[in-house]
């Protein structure tokens, strides 16, 4: 018997299957289209797209195991967080998603700390509103495309639609509920609060369940489609950051996850909801019933990487560019990247950053600025994880995962920058592995998170930090954190001719 993990990530869905032992069986990944940028800082994906893409990797995963449906026992779902997908009355998609990494909402922002008030705002929901959640994207579209506010129905997070569509449930998870600035994240419920101050109809927002709780199974209808059996039970599942520190086994104090993805987060377990009282990282729910976690988000980590190759080196693999960058010196000789590509969020809040190289000279070349660039990353997420520990989270070690951590030069020097014990795992499918492991507690072969995380989830190998090059680290960080306030300025001026 098997269960099924489905994470609906930026670049692509992928549906993955494991055992009773934890142990993968086959994983699947079915790509996306391109998302849409067509302003500067806005960024969009059609949620129709999503759920092809969930039927290939569905389809693609049972065939790759020579499994059937039928063997599949339970469904945990995840996915970008954020993103804001509009039902209306006949439940179609009234427009593209806004995702987690559109940055146009910052007036939305300015309204709902005017109208409901900053103080409010954090005792309401934990949480300060960031242009990325998708409370003041719901509102940029009331504000700006009045005609499709008034035809929505139905609110749904990008896991939500997939789910909807496969059980016909309208739900989603304390986790990823947790992201969107709607939600009271102490007492696990939506805010009414907020829904009541900003004029928000409490009807349009899904039923919220445990990440362990089945929401539905699946219909008739969705399992021909998918090959799947009618009558599967389908999980709450998690936000991908919270499903991600499952699938990592980030389910009690002490140890912290690092996940280098298109953004990169760091994230730590808390078994009471504490908030940084700045708003620099975020406090949500974690997918293990009655506790909470902290992150902090660097919007642009791997998508740095990404960017890079794309424009500057088409066709170069990933290893070929971190092969290039580990040739260059500790400190790629005094250059800095600002992985700002997105705004920032984590500790700066500005959606109007900019990313850039500082400091290159004529002597610099395209090593050094690769190292720089997984450098600078690296710098942001010690910027998440001194925010973290500052509220009392004890991290002894920093178990990695993503596309990033695939590379053992960047697992190097994020032991050293971070100077702390970096650890990979055996299974390194985070987010997918992580639903599929809330499935199996949710059909009852665990009775709890915990328990399944620490039966399945082994350590392979450990990077621990070298003296020297921390030293080094330690001083470019200085500089790295002085760079920001300089050029904050200089950010406003260019948002006004952009």
């Amino acid at each position: 018997m098997y269960w099924m993990g489905i994470d609906v990530g930026t670049g692509g869905t992928r549906a993955l299957l494991v055992d009773e032992k934890g142990a993968v069986k086959a994983g699947f990944t079915a790509p996306h289209e391109d998302m849409r940028m067509e302003r500067p800082l806005w960024a969009e994906q059609r949620p129709e797209n999503w759920w092809d893409a969930a039927k290939a990797a569905i389809q693609g995963v049972l065939k790759q195991a020579k499994a059937t449906g039928k063997q599949v026992k339970g469904i945990g779902l995840s996915g970008q967080m954020h993103g804001l997908v509009m039902l209306d009355e006949n439940n179609a998609v009234i427009r593209p998603a806004l995702i987690w990494c559109d940055q146009r909402s910052q007036p939305q922002v300015d309204h709902i700390n005017s109208v409901v008030g900053k103080a409010n705002v954090l005792a309401f929901i934990a949480n300060p509103v960031l242009t990325g959640f998708t409370l003041p994207k719901l509102l940029w579209v009331r504000d700006n495309e009045p005609k499709h506010y008034a035809r929505l129905r139905k609110m749904l997070l990008p896991k939500d639609y997939v789910r909807f569509l496969l059980t016909g449930e309208y739900a989603s998870d304390v986790s990823d509920a947790s992201g969107t600035a709607l939600f009271d994240v102490v007492l696990r419920r939506w805010s009414n609060k907020m829904t009541s101050r900003l004029g928000i109809d409490d009807a349009i927002l899904p039923k919220v369940y445990e990440s362990s709780e089945i929401t539905g199974e699946v219909t008739a209808q969705a399992a021909e489609l998918t090959g799947l059996e009618a009558g599967t039970p389908v999980v709450g599942g998690g936000g991908d950051q919270a499903a991600s520190a499952v699938g990592n086994g980030i389910v009690d104090p002490g140890i912290v996850s690092c996940t280098l993805g298109t953004s990169g987060v760091v994230f730590a377990h808390m078994d009471r909801a504490n908030y940084d009282p700045q708003g620099r990282v975020h406090t949500f729910c974690h997918a293990v019933k009655g506790a909470w976690h902290v992150m902090g988000v660097t919007q642009g980590a791997g998508l740095s990487l990404q960017w890079f190759r794309n424009q500057l080196a088409p066709g170069t693999d990933y290893d070929t560019l971190t092969a290039e960058a580990a040739k260059a010196p500790v400190g790629a000789q005094g250059l800095f990247w600002l992985p700002y590509l997105m705004g920032e969020r984590t500790p700066y809040l500005d959606a109007t950053a900019r990313g850039g190289w500082i400091g290159v000279t004529a002597k610099h070349t395209r090593a050094d600025l690769l190292r720089a660039l997984l450098e600078g990353v690296s710098y942001s997420q010690k910027d998440c994880l001194d925010v973290i520990e500052s509220l009392g989270v004890e991290a002894g070690s920093v178990r990695v995962s993503g596309g990033g951590a695939r590379s053992p030069f960047w697992r190097r020097l994020l032991a050293d920058i971070l100077d702390k014990k970096v650890v990979t795992l055996e299974t390194q499918e985070g987010s997918a592995y992580g639903a599929a492991l809330l499935a199996t507690v949710g059909t009852g072969a665990f009775a709890t998170v915990p328990e399944v995380c620490h039966a399945v989830i082994k350590e392979v190998d450990a990077v621990t930090p070298q003296p020297h090059e921390s030293q080094l680290y330690t001083r470019g960080h200085e500089v790295y954190r002085q760079l920001y306030p300089t050029l904050k300025p200089v950010y406003r001026l260019i948002a006004s001719i952009s």
